[in-house]
């Protein structure tokens, strides 16, 4: 009976995952570029009182199945979903959505560069492009603080027009990509950093081969589908009872055994 309150206790530990991946999930359902992620498990060791095809007699036969006896489960990992969320207009110009693959390049206050895909860029008082929390998008892009508006084509120019009218030419965005988007490390503030699992960050231009479009006026919602982690949740609260219900009866059974005289 011990082995099989561990593996129920095993259950219950995974489920308790499970059920954090799904919460950190609806928690960010309203933030901008957020994506969800999915928890991934994997059996443990199992353990053979007969082993499958050893001889089961003098005459050659073989067992055809044998007695594997499993220990349970374990949490292998989380796995983030890269899906494109919707786009949603804000009408903001300096708001930017990301159409197809790539992210932006952040400069943090240590010179390290992070990657995102939220694009609610503002204005620092300097006129640089910056984030909310006021990092500098790479590269550094400036507008003149005399500017009437600032336009960013699908290929990521950055125009402004100046006080006579005259639009001119004041910045280029790049965007980055990398092999495995799954690897990157969040690091909070939809921010994820390069690891040797994502693979180097490659560098382009939007709308070139391989790279997302710029739109202007638009985020990008996260990919988060409420109704999806609802029935993902519920699964996991059952998985979880029914694993205590494992251990409950486990515990009876052994009740029963210690009675016997």
């Amino acid at each position: 009976m011990m082995r099989a309150l561990g593996i129920a206790a095993s259950g219950m530990e995974a489920q308790q995952t499970n059920v954090e991946v799904i919460s950190n999930n609806i928690a960010n359902v309203s933030t901008t570029g957020f994506k969800r992620s999915m928890a991934q498990f994997e059996d443990l060791l199992y353990q053979s009182d007969s082993r499958v095809g050893s001889a089961s007699s003098e005459s050659g036969t073989l067992l055809p199945t044998g007695t594997q006896l499993g220990l349970g489960v374990r949490n292998s990992g989380t796995t983030r979903i890269t899906t494109q969320g919707s786009l949603t207009q804000t009408s903001n110009s300096l708001d930017l959505a990301i159409n197809g693959r790539g992210y932006f390049g952040v400069t943090l206050p240590n010179n390290e560069i992070v990657y995102t895909r939220d694009g609610s860029f503002q204005l620092s008082p300097t006129g640089q492009i910056v984030t909310n929390e006021g990092y500098p998008v790479v590269p550094s892009i400036s507008v003149s603080p005399t500017a009437t508006a600032v336009t960013i084509n699908q290929a990521g120019q950055v125009i402004e027009t100046t006080a006579a009218g005259k639009q001119q030419t004041v910045g280029q965005l790049q965007l980055f990509n990398f092999v495995n988007e799954a690897g990157m490390e969040a690091q909070g503030g939809n921010n994820f950093a390069a690891t040797d699992a994502s693979g180097d960050p490659q560098q382009g231009l939007p709308a070139d081969a391989g790279f997302g479009s710029i739109s202007q006026g638009y985020v990008e919602s996260s990919n988060v589908n409420v109704v999806q982690e609802i029935t993902s949740l519920i699964q996991a609260q059952r998985a979880y009872e029914m694993n205590s219900k494992v251990i409950e009866a486990a515990d009876e059974m052994m009740q029963t055994t210690n009675q016997v005289k």
